[in-house]
């Protein structure tokens, strides 16, 4: 009996031991839930490296597709402005040009007329105003009438106003009036300085008023990429952000642009919203029509960013270790807005000066 009392305190105290030993390693790695406890003597401590939270400057960059335009001012199709017939050509394609240098020559019956009209009402406004000054002069005589003044000065304002008219419709064809000779046909020059980019002009071609352009002058020292940015991203793109441009054409050259507007309209099919980019153009590489791609960058303030390597996947959710003290550490759980690079711009689960783990966060995460 003594003897089996001896054998189980003694199997007592082996099971006692055992307990101690267990309860010791249970020690060193205590996790409740999301919360993690180390002992002072754990070596994982020794293979944790752990970085505050801190605020950065997060250079957001977006990229989409832009189509190349020519800057509507800059660009002119120039057409026949009265129905004729072209009887000379000044200019071939390519060339470079001024304002107001000849393009093409038409005879045209309403050129003519046009100036018959204009030679008509200014002789008729030289007459009113010759009568008028007679009038003004035999009042100033005292043997003038008063009404017949009056008559005479309205007189003199209709013609005016005619000649007024019929000089506007000669301007619009940039007819020089002081040299005005309606034995010629009528020269159509270039309303802008540019190139030629397109000519149609075939000589004796019969061409009515409303005919489409036959030539074309751009200046394309600096041209527009049109770019559509999505509505959701529409909060990145300001007027400051910087741009670059890859042409598909030369993927290793890089054009800076800058934004010149964006517009007020979202396109309803796309969901899009125009942006113009204007863009240097000095060595006429980029052509109207290409297809580019263009990257927008961004800079936003005071935005959470982490390296990528302190951060977990589990369950569709992503973590972090945030240190509490030497040897307690909890999983917290956070939101990405998107990566950059080898970090993270967080949106919620953290605060500033929070110390997380950035590197052996994995001995923790098998202690979990």
């Amino acid at each position: 009996m003594n003897k089996l009392l001896i054998v189980c305190i003694a199997f007592l105290g082996l099971a006692a031991c055992n307990q101690h030993d267990n309860t010791e390693k249970t020690l060193s790695s205590f996790a409740n839930r999301d919360t993690i406890t180390l002992s002072e003597n754990s070596p994982i401590l020794n293979n944790l490296q752990k970085e505050k939270v801190k605020l950065s400057t997060y250079s957001f960059e977006l990229t989409t597709s832009g189509t190349v335009k020519a800057i509507p001012n800059n660009y002119a199709l120039i057409a026949a402005p009265l129905s004729g017939r072209i009887t000379k050509s000044f200019v071939r394609l390519g060339q470079e040009v001024s304002a107001g240098t000849p393009i093409f020559e038409i005879s045209s019956p309403e050129y003519y007329e046009t100036g018959k009209t204009y030679y008509q009402a200014k002789e008729e406004m030289d007459l009113a105003r010759k009568s008028l000054k007679r009038q003004c002069d035999l009042l100033a005589k005292g043997v003038g009438v008063q009404r017949d003044f009056e008559e005479t000065e309205v007189d003199f304002a209709i013609k005016k106003k005619s000649f007024e008219n019929a000089l506007a419709s000669l301007k619009v064809f940039q007819v020089d009036t002081a040299n005005l000779d309606l034995s010629h046909p009528l020269i159509v020059r270039s309303p802008i300085k540019g190139r030629v980019v397109e000519n149609n002009i075939v000589i004796g071609q019969y061409l009515k008023e409303d005919s489409e352009p036959i030539a074309t002058v751009a200046e394309l020292s600096k041209v527009w990429v049109s770019a559509h940015v999505k509505e959701k991203d529409i909060r990145y793109i300001n007027e400051t952000a910087k741009v670059d441009i890859k042409l598909m054409s030369f993927p290793e050259k890089i054009i800076h642009g800058k934004i010149f507007h964006v517009n007020s309209l979202i396109d309803e099919e796309t969901r899009s919203i125009q942006v113009l980019i204007e863009c240097d153009n000095s060595d006429k590489t980029i052509k109207p029509g290409m297809y580019v791609t263009t990257k927008f960058y961004h800079n936003i303030e005071n935005m959470k960013l982490i390296p990528l390597k302190a951060i977990f996947q589990m369950d569709d959710a992503s973590y972090v270790f945030i240190q509490l003290s030497k040897t307690k550490f909890r999983k917290q759980k956070i939101e990405i807005i998107t990566e950059n690079g080898d970090s993270a711009v967080v949106k919620s689960g953290l605060n500033i000066d929070d110390e997380i783990i950035v590197n052996g966060g994995f001995y923790l995460l098998e202690n979990n």
